[in-house]
């Protein structure tokens, strides 16, 4: 990981991510393939999004507005696509999910089509 200098007490921070792929190349090889595939699945879904970075997560705008994040942590991977979450609970049993976040381990990826319905649906509800 690359990392900088903060100043005089000699304390040294990560940079921050400033791209997608730059995100991705910090994380192991089993989230990156995991994340590499809810990355082209946002995409399919809303291939008029832009990627940014949001609170150092990757994430798509849609017309300027926040659509959904993904990221990975020690222990799982996660989508972040907000309050849609709510309306596929059905959907998601066997995943850990809370308010806007959807977590799941690197070993067993999003089903793309999941991931297009819950980005559609973030669409249809914010944009």
């Amino acid at each position: 990981m690359k990392r900088k200098s903060t100043g005089s007490k000699g304390t040294v921070k990560p940079t921050k991510p400033k791209t997608h792929d730059d995100y991705l190349a910090r994380v192991s090889a089993d989230k990156r393939a995991a994340l590499q595939k809810v990355r082209s699945a946002i995409k399919s879904a809303a291939p008029k999004a832009e990627e940014c970075i949001s609170y150092q997560l990757p994430a798509f705008r849609l017309n300027g507005k926040f659509l959904v994040a993904y990221g990975a942590a020690a222990n799982h991977c996660a989508l972040y696509p907000g309050s849609v979450i709510r309306g596929l609970k059905s959907e998601l049993r066997g995943y850990d999910t809370s308010k806007g976040t959807l977590r799941f381990p690197a070993e067993k990826p999003l089903p793309a089509t999941l991931v297009r319905k819950l980005v559609k649906r973030r669409m249809a509800a914010k944009m």
